[in-house]
């Protein structure tokens, strides 16, 4: 079986994630479940080598011996488009690609709340779309991107690493930068941004002090910027931004961020009833009482407010995770996964 067999097997089967690994047989990710390929054989050394190798540019080949470690972005003859990472483990080489969806879907079809219509449309300001790896993350920024793109036009950057769904001008003008290729890193891209005259700034992740302290300046400048965090609640997603600065810097951070933020979106996926996966989100909108919070360096409090905030289109996880079970998208079973049957009542 080749490598594009099994990359053509993985998009017949609606697979999330294809996972190679020498000594086993080539693994699908499908519905959140890890499934073996049927008649799939051990993945030999040279086999693997063969496969990663095959992928890449002499310059790609070059930064992976030299870096040991790889993120690329490959299309098939087919036009799928997969995410790829290629790594080293016991002295052999791993693959995992993530399969990329050739439509960007809409904010319906993701199943968006009404209030990220409203942050999405505002002319400037940040908006955080935060989760673990594999919640959909990518997905639910592009739909919101191709919304702008819809509705307006704007001149939108993004910087990926690497390049996941293709944007095509409707109303707007694109500029898609990759990471190590067309810019050396996000903080790079993001300190000559400016002089690309952006209305809208996609930042494919805040991942150290220099890209998040780029990005809040960003978003103070009048620009509307849409960035993504590893992190799992809305309230922890503050505080990760403000620890990462030394403390005679967390003040100013905390400021920066109650005046530029507009909202933190949240989000996780889980089974879906009948086949599928469905995204629970919570939903953190900076209101003045938010901002007020934030300011005064009182966080822990961000829960309470979001409890009691429904009309202003705030949502905590495990509200968000009732509505899906009366709806009976997912099993209590599945919602009780991410946060336990006690806080789910």
């Amino acid at each position: 079986m080749s490598l594009g067999d099994i990359f053509r097997l993985a998009e017949e089967k609606g697979a999330s994630d294809v996972h190679l690994v020498v000594g086993s047989p080539p693994i699908l990710r499908i519905d959140g479940d890890l499934q073996s390929v049927p008649k799939g054989k051990d993945i030999a050394a040279t086999e693997m080598e063969a496969f990663v190798f095959g992928l890449l540019s002499k310059l790609q080949k070059e930064r992976f011996l030299a870096e040991r470690e790889l993120d690329f972005a490959h299309a098939t003859e087919s036009g799928a488009r997969f995410r790829v990472n290629i790594h080293w483990e016991k002295e052999v080489i791993g693959l995992a690609a993530r399969l990329i969806p050739q439509r960007i879907p809409t904010m319906e079809e993701v199943g968006m709340p009404e209030i990220v219509y409203e942050m999405t449309r505002m002319p400037h300001g940040l908006i955080l779309l935060t989760g673990p790896a594999g919640s959909g993350k990518s997905t639910s920024l592009a739909a919101m991107v191709n919304l702008i793109n819809e509705e307006r036009a704007a001149n939108i950057i993004t910087l990926e690493d690497p390049i996941e769904f293709l944007f095509t001008p409707k109303k707007s003008l694109f500029r898609q930068r990759q990471i190590g290729m067309d810019s050396l890193s996000f903080a790079n891209g993001l300190r000559h941004v400016l002089r690309q005259d952006p209305d809208c700034v996609m930042v494919g992740e805040m991942r150290d002090l220099e890209t998040i302290a780029t990005t809040l300046t960003l978003a103070e400048t009048g620009h509307l910027v849409l960035a993504t965090l590893h992190t799992f609640s809305a309230s922890q997603t503050i505080e990760r931004i403000i620890d990462v600065f030394p403390p005679h810097q967390q003040g100013q951070v905390r400021v920066q961020l109650a005046t530029t933020l507009r909202g933190v979106v949240t989000q996780q996926l889980l089974p879906k009833t009948g086949g599928g996966r469905v995204a629970a989100r919570e939903v953190l909108v900076n209101t003045p009482a938010v901002a007020n919070l934030i300011r005064d360096n009182k966080v822990v409090q961000l829960r309470t407010v979001m409890q009691t905030s429904a009309k202003s289109g705030m949502v905590t996880l495990e509200q968000d995770l009732k509505r899906l079970i009366r709806e009976k998208s997912v099993s209590e079973k599945d919602a009780a996964t991410l946060v336990g049957m006690e806080r789910l009542g």
